[in-house]
């Protein structure tokens, strides 16, 4: 048994804890001039405020980017490394969700490194160092704080990935009372999207290890137990909690055993329609379940007793494809305004993610990937 396990080197998580980030920060940044990256939404809401005040009363000078966008665009990123640079900043804050995080580590990278972005699309392809980082998630879903990845909108059809360790943030600082905001919808399709990075986690082809099974495992206890109520009950801190926690273990698992189809399959339809990532994947997840099934079935049936208490791949399968609906989520892609014609389409941009297809427990070819968009539609 041979693997190699990486992961954020600390990880403080306690309710309202974003108040003190000024002196968790001060081991990892320098003081200095910082760049802290949000975006618009969070600003207004008022929610990176006391992150702010706790960061200037430590002795740091906040230059702040709140231009991130959902499924965040090449040029914008080019804009945020540009800012970096410009103020030479000696750190970077992600204070935000996924978006805001890979965006961020991206920037952070750039700013110090001799490479533009286009060099270092794929896997391994980071030559440089990066500026220190910090890690805020406002969503329990992506992980994105415990993981060397980054995904960006490269043009109107398509999204690419950036994975590599020197990606990995320094420190991550979880506050479950950040995500009590977050819409319904939201917290149902984030929460969808951590126990996908789970399950394709667990059930990996090339990188599986006892270690990011344990954390898989655990993710999804905690992401099974809590979402409903989470989604029902937005401010039950201990449902919050038990989503960030979940998310970020699940982050963990997926950053060292990755992703497979279901994300894959996900991107064409963040990169054409713009659908939210996390509901890309609730909409995807039954249909690649019943592709993969063959191919892992008794890892299917231990998911299927710890998400839904019946050790059978029928019942994770079933689970799923009732589980978003009674989230309130939309349940097919006809719903999402994406046409029947449009498949063929998506089948030959998922064909792209090489990153993610070889990682799937069964090989998926462009045929194979139209059949599952017909399944889900």
């Amino acid at each position: 048994m041979n693997f190699t396990f990486d992961t954020t080197a600390r990880c403080v998580f306690r309710d309202n804890v974003a108040s003190e980030l000024g002196p968790l920060c001060a081991p990892v940044l320098p003081r200095g001039k910082i760049l802290f990256v949000t975006d618009a939404t969070i600003r207004g809401l008022g929610l990176a405020d006391n992150a702010l005040v706790s960061l200037e009363g430590a002795g740091y000078e906040t230059v702040i980017f709140d231009e991130v966008t959902p499924d965040p665009p090449a040029p914008m990123i080019q804009r945020e490394a540009a800012l970096a640079r410009q103020e030479g900043v000696v750190g970077v804050v992600a204070f935000g969700g996924g978006s805001t995080m890979d965006t961020a580590k991206l920037a952070a990278y750039l700013a110090r490194s001799d490479q533009s972005l286009g060099d270092i699309y794929g896997v391994g392809k980071c030559t440089g160092a990066r500026l220190p980082l910090v890690c805020v998630p406002t969503t329990g879903g992506t992980g994105s704080e415990v993981t060397p990845i980054s995904v960006v909108t490269k043009s109107a059809e398509e999204k690419m990935g950036v994975s590599d360790p020197v990606l990995m943030p320094d420190l991550a600082v979880l506050d479950p009372a950040l995500s009590v905001t977050l819409p319904a919808d939201h917290t149902a399709a984030t929460g969808i999207d951590a126990m996908v990075h789970a399950i394709e986690a667990y059930t990996t082809k090339l990188k599986k290890n006892p270690v990011s099974d344990a954390l898989a495992l655990e993710a999804l206890r905690l992401l099974a137990t809590h979402i409903r109520q989470a989604v029902s009950t937005p401010d039950d801190r201990e449902a919050r909690g038990g989503m960030l926690l979940g998310s970020m273990l699940a982050g963990k698992a997926f950053a060292n055993a990755p992703c497979a189809a279901v994300h894959a399959l996900a991107y064409p339809l963040g990169a054409r329609f713009h659908l939210p990532h996390g509901l890309s994947n609730a909409l995807l997840l039954p249909a690649v379940l019943r592709f993969n099934r063959a191919a892992v079935e008794a890892d299917y049936a231990r998911l299927g007793a710890v998400i839904f208490g019946e050790a059978s791949a029928d019942a994770l399968i079933a689970g799923f494809e009732t589980l978003g609906p009674q989230l309130g989520l939309p349940s097919r892609l006809r719903e999402t305004g994406i046409g029947e014609a449009d498949l063929p389409v998506m089948a030959h941009d998922a064909m792209a993610q090489t990153r993610l297809l070889q990682n799937n427990p069964r090989n998926v070819s462009e045929a194979d990937a139209l059949a599952i968009y017909e399944a889900a539609y």
